[in-house]
């Protein structure tokens, strides 16, 4: 994958680590990245936490969070990525939670909704994003929106 493989370079050339906590991709974006001959000297670790328990045992989550504002929200994006800086020394640490379908969704929270949580060194962002599709066309849209999100980082 182009994306993938431009992100390993551009972490390569800055000598910076990433690590992914991912849920509804199901570790597309570690698969993508370890695909990239090299990327070991980059990629850190990548955690897949879907169910609520591992995301608050691995991840710290709290199951307050997950009680009140459930999974696929900006607090538990933001616990994950929080949670995985901890367990990491990446540089660049990304979560993602989302409803990929084509189930589960619901007029709060519609198939598509991703919230994606970055720490690019210290600096937090959260996104809530809505994409469109077959199950596998939002996990591909959310992999290729991470790494596009990366990749302007690393290049600005």
């Amino acid at each position: 994958m182009r994306l993938a493989r431009k992100t390993v370079t551009l972490l390569q050339n800055k000598k910076l680590k990433i690590a992914f906590a991912e849920s509804c991709t199901g570790g597309l974006l570690a698969a993508n990245i370890t695909a990239i001959p090299g990327s070991s000297s980059v990629f850190e670790l990548g955690v897949v936490t879907y169910a609520n328990e591992f995301k608050t045992a691995i991840l710290g989550v709290s199951e307050k969070t997950l009680s009140n504002y459930g999974a696929v929200s900006n607090n538990t994006a933001e616990e994950m990525v929080k949670g995985l800086k901890k367990i990491s020394s990446a540089d660049i640490a990304v979560s993602v939670t989302g409803i990929a379908g084509p189930d589960g969704g619901s007029l709060e929270k519609p198939v598509g909704l991703v919230y994606i949580g970055y720490l690019f060194l210290d600096k937090l962002e959260i996104e809530k994003n809505i994409f469109s599709g077959s199950r596998q066309d939002i996990r591909t849209s959310t992999l290729e929106h991470v790494f596009q999100k990366v990749i302007n980082y690393l290049e600005a």
